[in-house]
């Protein structure tokens, strides 16, 4: 009889799976020679077991960083602060990445002047903070039968905003939306 809330003797757990490195080191490289680099080391070509021994002596683990080229390249370094090393790369340029924003505009087929008006002063806000514009012009029920009021709409709008910025993609009709989009002509200001 198993001890325990019912419903929930699920036998053993299969055993914890270890992440496999992502890089070979000291005695699981392969390769029978080696280009050797790092720091206090001498850059050149050496057999594999006397670069485990320079690491070995400098109390460091060789590392491959570069399986493919002939002979592959390994470094002489600390691992542990090798991959600490490229997950702080790897950060930097992850938070150096431009990250566009699209700010998006509804219509309906029969947008009065005034909206109109209103919903242009906030796509030129948008697009000059340096953000994308994505309007689009929704179609309820019957009114895709307008759906060249939509067009004229969405391509007035263009117009209007071509002193701030540029028609990334002309009206275009998917289900029951037609959708344009307009990117900033400038960076941000």
């Amino acid at each position: 009889m198993a001890l325990g809330r019912p419903g929930f003797n699920r036998g053993p757990r299969p055993p914890f799976k270890k992440k496999e490195a992502e890089h070979y080191i000291n005695e699981l490289i392969r390769a029978v020679e080696v280009r050797l680099v790092g720091d206090n080391v001498e850059v050149g070509v050496y057999a594999l077991k006397d670069a485990l021994a320079i690491a070995e002596e400098l109390e460091l683990d060789l590392v491959e960083i570069s399986p493919n080229a002939v002979p592959p390249v390994c470094k002489v370094v600390d691992y542990n602060k090798f991959l600490y090393e490229q997950k702080k790369k790897m950060k930097e340029i992850k938070a150096n990445a431009k990250q566009t924003v699209i700010k998006e505009i509804r219509f309906g087929p029969n947008t009065s002047d005034h909206d109109f008006q209103f919903k242009l002063k906030h796509a030129i806000n948008f697009l000059e903070s340096g953000e994308k514009v994505r309007a689009y012009v929704h179609f309820k029920g019957r009114a895709i039968v307008y759906k060249e009021k939509g067009e004229i709409l969405l391509l007035k709008f263009a117009q209007a905003l071509e002193e701030v910025g540029k028609v990334e993609q002309l009206p275009k009709l998917e289900g029951k939306r037609m959708f344009l989009t307009v990117s900033p002509k400038g960076g941000k200001k």
